[in-house]
């Protein structure tokens, strides 16, 4: 017995240090990754600071971080809750339902999706990127989808995201005068964002199955066992659930609100460094350390890899490369340089109806893509639906320039 005993007690070591070995998120406590993330931060630190002065780099990025928390967090969250409450009264008085019945013979073909897919396009045309996060979290919307079509959210979004801004900054340019460009660009990005998802779901096929349903776990609240053909509806008269279903959605609404912050803060003001460039004082570039100063990196590598870019948009002016680039991290920053560029004279119909596919196809996903996706609880696919969603963008770019120079020089 006393053998036996002590032969059990010296196994157990060894199964509990195999456990350990066996389990992929024990390491030890100084690795090879210590010492890579270390270099990683160190050499930002030091590009940034040769750049910028090292002072200047910490006011940089503090009030950069401010200003986005109180101009772009709070923002989102606002429209976030509207949303939300949209989403939700729309799920309530079964408009979702019949948005799925009208849709899904148009949506099912195009994006593989089912019809009530068309309820989040409409929503973030008219709001951001995240907007779509509180209307996939509602389970009235989600049980429409199976777990690998629910995932593709990140990438659908943000196609439509920014649709509104997008449209309405561009057409403000000279009073009109690129509403064609806007019109075909929109076109082209929609079809970006169709080839975005599709390579995104190849992958969640392989990730989820075909017929794993979405489960409480990614949800706002609790999914309702009812027979297909019906839904559930909350207690009360149709006004009292109106006004519940408002409070309920827009609840949620500020819970994503809260939940982006981090990837808003952290991410944005990365991106926003790295596209843009030192303040100008008196036509001279000078440091400030105000917020949105940047090295300029992005706009630089564009000029620099002109040679591969041209030939497939066909910009006539290669300032206009920034614009898609900047686009990357923040589609508002980019129509303020399309601004600048149309009131210079060096943005022509062609180039703005690229860019404008390419800027609406990824509508600053840089910035976006990684919050979103850890707010639907999908940090997994994040890589994934960035790649996806870049070639999706570049694609959009270069339909858009072929369709409209077949447009403008075969058919007028």
């Amino acid at each position: 017995m006393e053998i036996t005993k002590k032969s059990s007690s010296l196994s157990c070591p060894s199964k509990k240090s195999a456990s350990l070995n066996d389990d992929p998120t024990i390491r030890k406590e100084i690795s090879k990754g210590t010492f890579l993330c270390l270099g990683f931060v160190i050499l930002l630190a030091v590009y940034f600071g040769s750049k910028m002065g090292v002072g200047v780099m910490f006011s940089v990025i503090m009030k950069t971080a401010h200003d986005l928390l109180l101009n772009t967090a709070f923002y989102i969250m606002g429209v976030a809750v509207i949303a939300g409450a949209l989403s939700s009264v729309f799920s309530e008085f079964g408009v979702t339902a019949l948005i799925n019945k009208l849709i899904s013979p148009i949506m099912r073909p195009i994006f593989k999706l089912p019809g009530a897919a068309a309820l989040g396009a409409v929503t973030e045309y008219f709001s951001d990127n995240p907007a779509i996060v509180p209307i996939a979290q509602d389970p009235a919307y989600a049980k429409y989808f199976k777990k690998f079509e629910w995932a593709t959210m990140v990438n659908f979004g943000t196609t439509f995201g920014m649709g509104i801004i997008m449209t309405g900054g561009i057409m403000g340019i000279a009073s009109g005068k690129y509403a064609t460009s806007v019109l075909i660009g929109t076109i082209c990005a929609i079809i970006g964002g169709v080839f975005s998802v599709r390579i995104l779901m190849r992958f969640t096929k392989k990730l989820f199955g075909t017929e794993e349903e979405v489960t409480q776990e990614y949800l706002s609240s609790e999914i309702a066992d009812v027979k297909p053909g019906y839904r559930k509806t909350r207690e009360g008269t149709p006004f009292q659930r109106g006004l519940n279903a408002t409070f309920d959605g827009g609840k949620a609404g500020v819970q994503l609100g809260l939940s982006i912050i981090p990837g808003i803060l952290i991410f944005c003001t990365f991106v926003m460094m790295l596209t843009n460039g030192p303040s100008i004082v008196d036509g001279k570039e000078v440091y400030l350390g105000v917020a949105y100063e940047g090295v300029g990196l992005l706009p630089w590598i564009g000029e620099k890899l002109s040679f591969l870019l041209v030939p497939l948009f066909g910009f006539d002016n290669p300032e206009v490369l920034s614009l898609p680039l900047t686009s990357l991290g923040a589609a508002g920053a980019s129509i303020a340089g399309a601004k600048t560029l149309a009131d210079a004279g060096l943005l022509t119909s062609h180039d703005m109806t690229v860019y404008f596919a390419i800027g609406y196809c990824w509508a600053g996903f840089l910035s976006t893509h990684a919050s979103i996706s850890d707010s639907l609880g999908m940090r997994e696919i994040t890589t994934k639906a960035m790649l996806s969603h870049l070639i999706g963008g570049v694609i959009a770019g270069v339909i858009a320039n072929y369709l409209h120079t077949f447009i403008f020089t075969v058919l007028i």
